[in-house]
């Protein structure tokens, strides 16, 4: 029987995209890009192969595509966020979903988890169920162990490998949010949010810095709310160890049609303006970022 492990035989689950050398103390992630959907899983799901992209990133590893030219590493998923969300807690699992009990250490309570976005998801896009029925619990455990482990295990060797050679890391986290969002009352779209978990995940200075460039080319952008970073951003920002997390949601309406999911005559500038943010964000000089006071937790 083909199991989870056999999924991406034919192309990797993910990849780490680099220049020749690795020049400055920063790591860029894609989780949710991946457009790489096994048949496998296809013949699983209740959803045409359109619908079934819904929750994706459309693109943006393409949009942060400078970054390893840059120097820093990016890793990538291929794997779609529908099968798998690494930016969940390992086990962040919703009962409701498999034919058996889940283990006892299994995370049922969360809100991503009410939300039908756990790690195994069960909706994509505005409430569209992906399977029509329950799964075997062996599906949610193969696909833990076979993608989502190796996964953390190769972010965490980055950022690792990172601080060891710079002795200190940065990780930036790259997400799409759908055009439709807007700022509490005020009912402004935003452009882009930078989430830092509330300061926790990293130094104020590095979040100030990437707000301030963003708005320095036009742009609005939002902190924290409505996002202010998933799992990865909260399990990786240690800034009073050095390590930093911040997490970059860009609106889709920027680059792409939400319906189509065809790229738009804005992807291009978009791309060559988020080229010269990552360059100056990795250009903040070093002795200056370890002096950054830590925000208050």
């Amino acid at each position: 029987m083909t199991r989870a492990a056999d999924d991406f035989d034919d192309v990797p689950a993910f990849e780490v995209r680099t220049g020749a050398e690795q020049r400055v103390p920063f790591v860029f992630n894609s989780p949710h890009s991946g457009n790489r959907y096994p048949e496998r899983f296809l013949e699983m799901t209740r959803l045409d192969r359109l619908a079934i992209r819904r929750s994706e990133d459309c693109y943006v590893d393409e949009l942060f595509g400078a970054a390893s030219a840059l120097g820093a590493p990016m890793l990538v998923a291929n794997f779609p966020r529908a099968y798998l969300d690494v930016n969940r807690e390992p086990w962040e699992l919703d009962p409701r979903m498999f034919a058996e009990p889940v283990p006892s250490f299994a995370n049922i309570r969360s809100a991503r988890v009410a939300g039908g976005l756990g790690t195994i998801p069960k909706l994509v896009g505005e409430g569209l169920d992906i399977y029509p029925g329950r799964l075997p619990l062996a599906e949610a455990i193969g696909r833990i162990e076979s993608v989502y482990k190796p996964y953390h295990d190769t972010l965490k060797r980055l950022l690792t490998r990172t601080h060891a050679a710079f002795g200190y890391a940065v990780l930036v986290d790259c997400h799409s949010m759908p055009a439709s969002i807007r700022i509490g009352e005020s009912g402004v779209r935003p452009d882009f949010i930078v989430g830092d978990r509330f300061g926790a995940s990293a130094a104020s200075g590095l979040t100030e810095h990437a707000i301030g460039l963003l708005m320095s080319m036009g742009y609005t952008v939002a902190h924290n709310k409505p996002y202010a970073g998933g799992f990865i951003t909260e399990h990786y920002g240690r800034p009073a160890r050095g390590l930093h997390a911040i997490q970059v949601e860009i609106n889709r309406g920027l680059y792409m049609n939400e319906r189509t999911l065809a790229r738009t005559s804005g992807f291009d500038a978009l791309a060559d303006d988020l080229a010269r943010f990552s360059a100056e964000l990795m250009g903040m000089p070093g002795d200056h970022f370890r002096d950054m006071p830590l925000a208050a937790e």
